[in-house]
């Protein structure tokens, strides 16, 4: 059974990462988002999430920062006891990686996917060249 995706975060951070994705990985009809706008409240924000994932069956969680407001959102429906697979910082190596993870079969490492692809690129430049002389 394939899983959907849900982004979550301030603003519209959330549908232009999926944009971005997309300009990679093709369009993504799995891919949801649910952003949290200034004129909104913490309720206005359950109230979209609860709407969006009513027509979902399975589904995770990827949300912009913790201890925000929509991660804390979700995070409170989760100790309200709804079984919630959530994740915080995510960026676009994690929705990447929930897309192969999906299109091959593979398991899910969103939180590596994540955490790999951090690097000071000046230093890794630096490096490289100290290892070609």
């Amino acid at each position: 059974m394939s899983k959907d995706l849900v982004l979550i975060s301030h603003g519209l951070f959330c549908e232009e990462l999926k944009k971005s994705t997309e300009m990679i990985m093709g369009p993504q009809e799995s891919i949801h988002t649910v952003g949290l706008l200034p004129s909104e409240s913490a309720e206005d924000f359950r109230t979209k999430f609860e709407a969006l994932i009513a027509e979902l069956d399975a589904f995770i969680v990827l949300a912009d920062l913790m201890g925000g407001t929509p991660c804390n959102v979700v995070s409170r429906m989760i100790l309200e006891g709804q079984a919630i697979d959530l994740y915080a910082g995510m960026n676009m190596p994690m929705v990447i990686d929930f897309i192969n993870s999906e299109l091959i079969g593979s398991e899910l490492a969103l939180v590596e996917a994540a955490t790999s692809n951090i690097c000071y690129v000046n230093e890794r430049i630096n490096s490289d060249d100290d290892e070609d002389e």
